[in-house]
């Protein structure tokens, strides 16, 4: 996408030449000193790929610490875009106009006046930053001045610079000066892709998605493993994890969904004598087979929704147990969350409404009625003993299932043949 022009500057005593744009506040990559390119690459890239359908064209354009988004599209729909972007502390709706005084305090009357048309304001205060320093004012004096001009204009508002109903920015490079007066929080964190790939095992609940979401916002970029009980439990499961990794999706360059059927899998389990080791033994099955499935997609680590002491099988002596079957490191960002922060942080992301609905958990597949909260692991291993491990992980992997859940049209890109799961309405 190219950058725009930068605009014609106004004649004396025309009208400034507003153009719509969206500033976005650099989070974390600010502190990464020589490598900061890098990153500011890769959050570029996440944005043009973000932006992909908006139904017209649209420009970048970095500047210190601030990206500048715009394009012959409505705002409200670049606003929106660009939030779903990891690595944006904010998101500004804007005007941009030519670097002179008169053109910067004529767009800051117009907004203010804009602003209480639309709804009733009684305070106000100008905030300058003036990034190019040949500029003929300082920043405070183009505050007093602004703030000034617009108390002429407007003397209903009063100045309160410390708490004003609204802040006025006025951001001054050479050749344009950008003000805003909204500032939308974005999802901040490293850019998606910048610390590497990981696989996420994903349930249906609450937790597997907010975990998935924690580790994008770290920068990893997240494709996904559903395991369900098939043949014996319905494809509910399977509708919801389809939903789930689309709802994620709108947050990174799109991953992709692996269903594995674990059903047979989880009886050979039973039948060998897990009896209470149950649980745990399908726990360590699924590390063990995503991580052969990691392989395949280049991944570097596990992510799981695993919160300490929430279930039985999340003890620390199970969580232990657990990753001894895994050959990756496996990642537990929620691993100190109650369930409440969890159920709140879903709401937050857009997943609670899907993880509420009603699916067979394959988990709850011949569950015994007490799950060991301290598995050992002599006696998991002779479970397993009695099991080709090497067998079973190689005969589910050959029924995987891959999906690119995305907004448009979707279909299988691999696997037995069967229909697309329908999305499911959040």
């Amino acid at each position: 996408m190219p950058e725009s022009a930068p605009p014609v500057p106004s004649a004396p005593g025309a009208r400034p030449a507003y153009s719509p744009c969206v500033l976005l506040k650099h989070g974390e990559i600010f502190l990464k000193g020589r490598n900061r390119h890098r990153f500011t690459e890769r959050l570029h890239d996440n944005l043009r790929i973000a932006l992909r359908g908006i139904g017209g064209s649209t420009w970048i354009k970095d500047t210190q610490n601030v990206t500048v988004l715009g394009g012959e599209v409505p705002l409200d729909a670049l606003v929106e875009r660009a939030r779903r972007v990891v690595g944006f502390a904010s998101v500004e709706p804007a005007v941009r106009v030519p670097s002179t005084l008169d053109d910067v305090t004529r767009a800051g009357v117009d907004a203010l006046r804009g602003l209480l048309a639309d709804r009733p304001v009684r305070s106000f205060a100008v905030r300058s930053r003036r990034r190019d320093k040949q500029f003929p004012l300082t920043s405070s004096q183009v505050d007093v001045h602004v703030g000034a001009r617009v108390k002429e204009a407007l003397p209903q508002l009063t100045v309160d610079l410390k708490r004003p109903e609204v802040l006025l920015s006025v951001e001054i490079d050479r050749k344009e000066t950008y003000l805003s007066w909204t500032r939308l929080p974005g999802l901040s964190g490293l850019p998606v892709g910048s610390s590497g790939r990981a696989l996420v095992l994903l349930s249906g609940g609450y937790d597997s998605p907010v975990a998935a979401h924690r580790a994008m916002r770290r920068g990893l970029s997240c494709d996904f493993v559903h395991f369900n009980g098939a043949p014996y439990t319905n494809p509910s499961s399977v509708y919801k994890a389809y939903a789930l990794a689309r709802e994620l999706n709108r947050c990174q360059p799109p991953g992709r969904l692996h269903v594995i059927a674990l059903g047979k899998a989880q009886k050979q389990l039973a039948v060998a004598g897990a009896g209470r080791l149950q649980v745990v033994a399908q726990r360590r099955l699924m590390v063990r087979t995503a991580s052969a499935l990691a392989a395949r997609t280049r991944a570097e680590a596990l992510v799981t929704g695993d919160s300490l002491g929430q279930v039985a099988s999340q003890t620390l002596a199970n969580m232990a147990a657990v990753d001894e079957a895994a050959s990756l490191p496996v990642l537990r960002p929620l691993v100190g969350w109650d369930k409440q922060e969890i159920i709140d942080e879903a709401h937050a992301i857009g997943t609670a409404g899907i993880s509420v609905l009603p699916d067979e958990d394959c988990c709850q597949l011949l569950a015994p009625p007490r799950v060991s909260t301290r598995a050992g692991l002599p006696q998991l291993r002779a479970v397993e003993r009695r099991l080709d491990l090497d067998e079973v992980v190689a005969v589910l992997l050959d029924h995987v299932q891959v999906m690119v859940p995305g907004d448009g049209a979707e279909q299988s890109v691999s696997g037995p043949s069967c229909a697309t799961p329908v999305p499911v309405s959040s």
